[in-house]
């Protein structure tokens, strides 16, 4: 089997949330052209995407939300809230998101592929369960977690979230919940203002939440250690049945956006912590869906710095 599948469709490129959106049709181009030009496209298994059975989404989201999604789109609503920009396709763009990172399960689970790496958008981390958020519609992430214990019978998914943006939604669709463990690293205080270490759960779901808020200009030295002696731990205590990775490159030194100081380098090193201990614990069953980036070079060399670490 090919090592390391990847997940891309030319209609993620019609969502069109508007002019001087970062979160722009570029960011997929870019690392498509990029990944193509490097070869590396062709040594990677390529999954189509599907449009989903809706009870996936509902898994997640309230069926009037989805409906209000569908009917904005429809009715030529441009934006959901004041960053999260639409079109007339973003509707059915987002839910063949959803398919194609559904897919990208099936194909591990099938051992077509070891592990994935979905190249979508929108991305979704911040979509809460009612309402668009931070350029989010559908939680990707969240869906596919959910997918994985009922379609697949596993019961733990180890969530981590490097996006340099608190995954509000993620955390919040599982707070309660002691059978998905979300890990976030993140810049603080930043956007959307969660993700306190205080945070860590409820309930049943109490001790399954592990926030890393790090301060702006945060380096590698600092992520490293924080998924060596923070994630690592929690992780192998947890002892998860599949790992999915929110992974957004916005952490990166020269991301416009943001902060921090980590570089290409950095994330590959990040990847390869998780890939090492996934084949330990779970059979190397990783799939890691694209969250944020947004210089257009850096984005493309970071993903290919991801993807060859998940191919090794």
């Amino acid at each position: 089997m090919n090592h390391t599948g990847f997940i891309f469709h030319e209609d993620f490129l019609k969502h069109d949330p508007g002019p001087w959106h970062p979160e722009n049709p570029a960011r997929l181009e870019n690392i498509y052209k990029h990944l193509k030009t490097t070869g590396i496209l062709s040594h990677l298994e390529m999954i189509e995407p599907r449009i989903p059975c809706p009870d996936w989404i509902l898994k997640i989201h309230t069926s009037e939300y989805i409906s209000h999604v569908r009917e904005s789109a429809i009715n030529g609503v441009d934006r959901l809230d004041a960053d999260t920009g639409i079109c007339k396709d973003s509707y059915r763009i987002a839910c063949l998101v959803v398919g194609g990172v559904l897919e990208g399960v099936d194909a591990i689970m099938a051992q077509k592929v070891k592990n994935a790496f979905c190249a979508v958008r929108p991305p979704g981390h911040h979509a809460e369960r009612n309402r668009a958020m931070g350029f989010c519609l559908f939680n990707n992430v969240a869906i596919a977690a959910k997918y994985i214990q009922s379609q697949f019978d596993l019961e733990k998914v180890l969530i981590i979230d490097w996006d340099v943006h608190h995954g509000n939604g993620t955390q919040n669709s599982f707070y309660e919940d002691p059978t998905v463990f979300y890990f976030s690293v993140h810049q603080n205080p930043f956007y959307p203002g969660t993700g306190h270490e205080s945070e860590t759960g409820i309930g049943a779901g109490k001790g399954f939440t592990l926030n890393k808020p790090l301060n702006a200009g945060a380096t590698n030295s600092t992520y490293i250690d924080v998924f060596e002696s923070s994630l690592l731990p929690a992780a192998q205590k947890f002892k998860p049945d599949f790992i999915l990775i929110s992974a957004g490159f916005d952490a990166h030194q020269n991301d416009p956006l943001a902060a921090m100081k980590l570089t290409t380098e950095g994330y590959g090193k990040l990847t390869q912590i998780i890939k090492s201990f996934a084949e330990e614990e779970c059979n190397g069953r990783v799939l890691s869906i694209l969250e944020g980036g947004y210089n257009l070079k850096v984005l493309a060399d970071c993903v290919e710095a991801h993807v060859q670490e998940l191919m090794n």
